[in-house]
C-alpha cells in the first residue's frame, strides 16, 4: 500500500488518511475518493491530499479481516461482519477459551498490517462475550500475508462446560466451626454457577484416612463428574491424609502443589473418570486463586496435566498470602510474646442518639468510652490509642487519667473507616496486632479482650480473632498487622466486615459466652435498657 500526499488528480480510488476541512468541504478520514470528491477538492482549491492507495495484490481491510477471522475462529465461536478493518469473535456458549498461543504469535508476525488479539488462554467466558478480534492496521493488507494468515488452522475455540454433577467432601477437626464449612459450600456453589454445575452430593467426615477413604468411594458411587475435597488441614505431603485417602479409594494423585499464589497447596487426582481436587485453604474464599484456574478447565472437560500446572508460574502471583507465618517487608518479626495494642474508636457524631454524644453518657456513673478504655487497660495490652473527632476535648477529659495516647481524626464526619485509618496510621512498627474497640460497647470487659489477645498467633495463621456468642460474631475484633494496609483502604461508614469475608482462612473465632459482644449503645432506648443515662 502506498501512503502519503499525492496530487488530487492522482488520488482516484485512494482512501483519505487525514480528514479534509476547507471552505465548506468536509472529507472524513476513511472516505474513498471518487470523481465527485476530486471535483470538490479542486473547487476548494486543494492541490494535494494525503491518501492510502492500494497496490496490486493488496486486500481491502474489511475483506482481509473477515478472511483471517474465518480461518482462526474455531468451535463455539461466531464472527461478526467486518467493519473499519476489524472482525470481532464472540463466544456462542459459556465455557473456557482455548487458545493456540504459538499460532496467534505466528499470525501477528506475518506483517505489520495484521493484528490478532484474544482474551487470556483458559479464561471462563459467557455467551455473547467477545473473545478475540482481528484488526487490519492500514486500509489494506498485502495479499500474500492475508493468504498465509487465512491458511491458519482454528486458533481460538470455546470449550463448553460439560461437568455438571459435583460431589463435595469436607474433613473436620476440633476448632473448625461448622459455619466455616457451610460458608465454604456457599462459596463453592457460587463458583460453580457460571458453568451450570451443581453440588449433588455432600459429606462431612473426620480428618482421618479411614473416614475420608470411605467418603471418596461413596462419592464416586454417586456417578458424579467431579469430586472436591476441602481439608480441615492443608495438604503438606503426598503421604498426608487427603492424597493417601484418594489412593486407598482406588484413585491416583497426578500432581501436588502449583506455582500460583494463592493456591500452592492444591492436589489434582483422578478416580475412575472423575477428576478429584484437594482444595487449598484459599478456595474457601471467593477471591480468585489457583483453584479457580484448574477448576474451570476441568468443568469444561479439559485435561489439566502436570505440565499445565507447572507452567502456571508466570502470572501466577495473584496476591500476597496473608496466612503465611513469615514476616513481610516492613513487618517486624515477633520475638516471644506478640505486642498487642488497643485501638478505641471514639470519634463519631452519635447521629442515632439524636444529639448528645453517646460516648459521654454514663453507665453506673462512668462515661461509656471510659468503660471501653478500662477494659483495654485491664487486659494488659502494650498500648491504648484512642481516636477522637466529635467533641474531642470532652472525650479526652473523660479519659485524662488513664494513660492513653490520643489521635485526632479530622475527617470523622465521613464515617467509621476514617477513624480506623487514622488509628492504624498512628500504630508504631513494634505492634504486631490491634484490638479494634468501639467506644459504645460498655459490657466488653478486660477478660474478654484478653481472650482475644491470647488467641492471636501469626505463626499458626491466626491473624484475625473474632469473638462469638450463641453462634454469632461480634466486637471487638483483633487484627494482625498483615491486615493493616487492607483495613486502611476501607471507605465510608463501615469497618472491616468485607475484609473478614474475603479472608476466612486467616480468622479464628473465640466463643466468649457473653452477649456483651453484641451490645452497643446507639440509641436513647438502648442506653436506657442498659441502665445508662445522659447527663450532659
Amino acid at each position: 500500500m502506498k501512503f502519503g500526499p499525492v496530487p488530487v488528480d492522482e488520488a482516484l480510488g485512494g482512501v483519505v488518511a487525514h480528514a479534509v476541512k476547507s471552505e465548506g468541504l468536509v472529507l472524513k478520514k476513511g472516505t474513498r475518493i471518487g470523481a465527485a470528491e476530486i471535483a470538490a477538492l479542486k473547487a476548494a482549491g486543494i492541490a494535494a491530499v494525503t491518501v492510502a492507495l492500494a497496490e496490486p495484490g493488496d486486500v481491502g481491510e474489511d475483506e482481509a479481516a473477515a478472511r483471517i477471522a474465518a480461518a482462526v475462529g474455531g468451535g463455539g465461536v461466531r464472527i461478526d461482519r467486518a467493519f473499519t478493518g476489524r472482525a470481532n469473535l464472540f463466544a456462542c456458549h459459556a465455557g473456557v477459551l482455548v487458545v493456540d498461543r504459538a499460532g496467534v504469535d505466528a499470525v501477528n508476525r506475518l506483517d505489520d498490517a495484521i493484528t490478532f488479539a484474544t482474551l487470556p488462554a483458559f479464561a471462563p467466558v459467557e455467551p455473547g462475550e467477545m473473545v478475540a478480534t482481528v484488526k487490519i492496521i492500514p486500509y489494506a493488507a498485502p495479499g500474500l500475508a492475508v493468504e498465509r494468515a487465512s491458511a491458519a488452522r482454528p486458533l481460538v475455540r470455546v470449550a463448553p462446560f460439560v461437568r455438571r454433577r459435583v460431589a463435595v467432601i469436607s474433613t473436620l477437626l476440633p476448632g473448625l466451626a461448622e459455619k466455616v464449612v457451610d460458608k465454604t459450600l456457599r462459596v463453592t456453589e457460587e463458583r460453580l454457577k457460571p458453568s451450570g454445575a451443581t453440588i449433588v452430593w455432600e459429606s462431612r467426615v473426620e480428618h482421618d484416612a479411614g473416614a475420608l477413604t470411605a467418603a471418596i468411594a461413596a462419592a464416586a458411587a454417586e456417578d458424579v463428574d467431579l469430586i472436591l475435597i476441602f481439608g480441615a488441614s492443608a495438604i503438606a505431603d503426598r503421604r498426608d491424609v487427603i492424597p493417601v485417602s484418594l489412593e486407598r479409594a482406588g484413585g491416583t494423585v497426578e500432581h501436588l502443589g502449583m506455582p500460583v499464589d494463592p493456591g500452592n497447596l492444591l492436589m489434582v487426582g483422578r478416580l475412575n473418570a472423575a477428576p478429584v481436587l484437594g482444595a487449598p485453604g484459599c478456595a474457601r474464599s471467593p477471591k480468585e486463586n489457583g483453584f479457580d484456574w484448574v477448576l474451570t478447565r476441568l468443568l469444561a472437560g479439559l485435561n489439566v496435566s502436570k505440565a499445565d500446572i507447572t507452567g502456571m508460574g508466570v502470572g501466577g502471583l495473584l496476591m500476597e498470602i496473608v496466612s503465611r507465618p513469615q514476616p513481610r517487608e516492613g513487618e517486624p518479626a515477633a520475638a516471644g510474646t506478640p505486642r498487642i495494642a488497643a485501638l478505641v474508636l471514639a470519634a463519631g457524631r452519635s447521629t442515632r442518639m439524636g444529639g448528645p454524644n453517646k460516648l459521654l453518657a454514663t453507665l453506673e456513673g462512668t462515661p461509656l468510652v471510659r468503660h471501653a478504655v478500662r477494659a483495654a487497660a485491664g487486659a494488659r495490652l502494650a498500648e491504648i490509642v484512642v481516636v477522637t473527632g466529635h467533641q474531642s476535648d470532652a472525650v479526652k477529659a473523660a479519659l485524662d487519667d488513664l494513660g492513653v495516647r490520643f489521635v485526632h481524626n479530622p475527617d470523622f464526619a465521613e464515617g467509621l473507616s476514617t477513624s480506623l485509618k487514622a488509628g492504624l496510621g498512628a500504630i508504631g512498627p513494634d505492634i504486631d496486632a490491634v484490638v479494634v474497640m468501639l467506644g459504645d460497647m460498655p459490657r466488653v470487659g478486660a477478660d474478654l479482650v484478653r481472650k482475644l489477645a491470647d488467641a492471636y498467633s501469626a505463626a499458626d495463621g491466626h491473624h484475625v480473632v473474632v469473638p462469638t456468642a450463641a453462634g454469632r460474631r461480634g466486637n471487638p475484633v483483633l487484627w494482625g498487622r498483615r491486615f493493616f494496609a487492607e483495613l486502611a483502604k476501607v471507605s465510608g461508614d463501615q469497618g472491616g466486615r468485607a475484609v473478614l469475608a474475603a479472608h476466612p482462612e486467616a480468622v479464628v473465632e473465640v466463643d466468649v459466652g457473653s452477649d456483651s459482644v453484641h451490645l452497643d449503645v446507639d440509641t436513647r432506648e438502648a442506653l436506657a435498657a442498659a441502665g445508662g443515662e445522659i447527663d450532659h
